[in-house]
């Protein structure tokens, strides 16, 4: 029975998976960090700012995000725990029989904790594919032709590791607003939510490639 259960997971889809759920979980740990740094004081409602401020370091470095805690510091607290248990969930846990359950689950959590608002692009089709990661590919068998199944398997690895690249490239503008030779801040705005557009369709590939590669070992 142990046999069979390893026989069936997907590792490399398990792996283009874990790869997004730890960017996610280290977007959500950053926009509580910030939030920390506010205090405990009340926030205006709902809807809030993670960087304030006396902490922001340009004028589109705001981060926003949504929160039920009503107040800058529990906010934090909590978007920091739930953000490193999306990371240790993703880096251990992913194979297990109810792994897709609880990793949508920590996202709402970190979701209406102040994690992030963006993050609902991309959690969403990882919790997807974090379905498919104990369960057979016959479908998808027909969905990606043979005659390219193979080419894409190989690519999965380097696709996945652009993604992160692209993924914290972003954040790191989202937050610093810091681009080589760039001075206008709306070009740093529309640089980094075209390096997060390309990086979430990657990511879509990655996820793919990786099923490829999956069948390709069976």
């Amino acid at each position: 029975m142990a046999a069979k259960k390893r026989e069936k997971l997907n590792r490399s889809l398990k792996t283009a998976v874990a790869v997004v759920g730890v960017l996610l979980g280290v977007s959500g740990m950053n926009h509580g960090f910030f939030e920390t740094l506010q205090g405990y004081t009340r926030t205006p409602g709902i809807l809030i700012q993670a960087i304030g401020p006396a902490q922001r370091m340009w004028e589109y470095g705001t981060e926003e995000a949504l929160t039920l805690a009503q107040n800058y510091l529990f906010s934090g607290l909590l978007a920091m725990t739930f953000g490193a248990m999306i990371i240790l969930w993703s880096l251990a846990y992913l194979h297990t029989r109810h792994s897709a359950a609880v990793f949508i689950l920590l996202f709402l959590l970190l979701l209406l904790s102040g994690g992030g608002i963006g993050q609902v692009v991309f959690f969403l089709p990882a919790w997807g594919f974090a379905t498919l990661i104990n369960k057979p590919l016959n479908g998808w068998k027909k969905f990606i032709p043979a005659n390219i199944r193979s080419a894409m398997a190989k690519t999965w690895p380097y696709s996945t590791a652009l993604t992160a690249v692209l993924f914290l490239f972003a954040l790191e503008i989202a937050i610093f607003g810091f681009v080589p030779g760039m001075t206008s801040a709306v070009d740093k705005l529309h640089l980094c939510w075209a390096s997060l557009g390309i990086a979430w369709l990657l990511m879509f590939y990655s996820f793919v490639a990786a099923i490829a590669a999956d069948i390709e070992k069976q």
